[in-house]
């Protein structure tokens, strides 16, 4: 999960959210980051902004408090699937090695933010099944299932964000902010994507070589309606229907993320 989306979910629950802010620039939060280095910077300045909004963790709306730790939910599942993968002798191919070990990193700072600002109203960490009830038997014995697995991670992590963008068209900076750090993860899927021998775009509702059980990864994908144009009846077989939606990413809700990410909870 992007944390910048917290600040969107934030916004939901806390209308006076950003008037807690009011002490800090919002554009200044992060204009002395540059892209290369906003995805690990991020998440200290997100958790001093936070703290310096709220105060002490104690202090927290339990409205917050719910919506950081769903997002520390998913972080603990991400950061011990790459932790766990990392630290397993053979698994990962040595050319792959550096890419996996900078996503575990940038998942342990996502885990210490959150816990820092939630303090000990933090969730303990559960237990995973990373083979999502038998759906992925060997995915520490076998490289080619635990990139795929990571794919499933990383190709729902974007969509999930991209569907709280638009909540953030009235907020011009932390929209801008938020582009910026959902480009790094969009690259990051486009890799994983890559070295398992996929496009690094969608095409259609395509599965991208994962089994059958990971379909709900990709529903919607297959939509060539854009702004309430059918893009396939005004080109009229111009661009193939796989070309149309490969040119556009759709969207997954909160409740469709929770779906993707229930199996993988022991």
């Amino acid at each position: 999960m992007n944390l910048q989306s917290i600040f969107t979910e934030l916004q939901q629950v806390d209308g006076e959210f950003f008037d807690r802010l009011e002490h800090v620039s919002r554009r200044g939060l992060f204009s002395s980051l540059t892209r290369k280095t906003v995805a690990v910077a991020a998440p200290a300045i997100m958790a001093s902004a936070l703290t310096n909004a709220y105060g002490q963790s104690s202090q927290l709306p339990q409205n917050v408090v719910d919506v950081l730790n769903f997002a520390l939910l998913l972080e603990y599942l991400e950061s011990d699937f790459y932790e766990i993968g990392t630290n397993t002798p053979g698994l990962i191919p040595d050319q792959h090695k550096l890419a996996f070990e900078y996503i575990r990193r940038h998942e342990e700072l996502h885990v210490k933010l959150l816990k820092k600002v939630l303090g000990d109203k933090a969730i303990p960490k559960p237990a995973f099944d990373y083979s999502a009830k038998g759906n992925f038997p060997d995915t520490f014995s076998n490289f080619q299932t635990f990139a795929a697995v990571s794919q499933a991670f990383e190709d729902t992590g974007v969509r999930a964000y991209k569907g709280q963008a638009p909540n953030l068209m009235n907020d011009k900076p932390i929209l801008e902010t938020a582009l910026q750090i959902h480009a790094t993860e969009a690259t990051h899927a486009a890799r994983i994507r890559y070295l398992r021998g996929q496009k690094g775009w969608i095409p259609l509702a395509s599965s991208s070589g994962l089994p059958q059980a990971a379909a709900a990864v990709y529903a919607g994908e297959d939509n060539v309606v854009q702004k309430g144009i059918n893009l396939a009846s005004l080109l009229n077989g111009q661009v193939p229907l796989e070309g149309i939606t490969e040119a556009f990413d759709e969207p997954l809700t909160r409740e469709q993320v929770t779906a993707i990410v229930s199996p993988f909870l022991a």
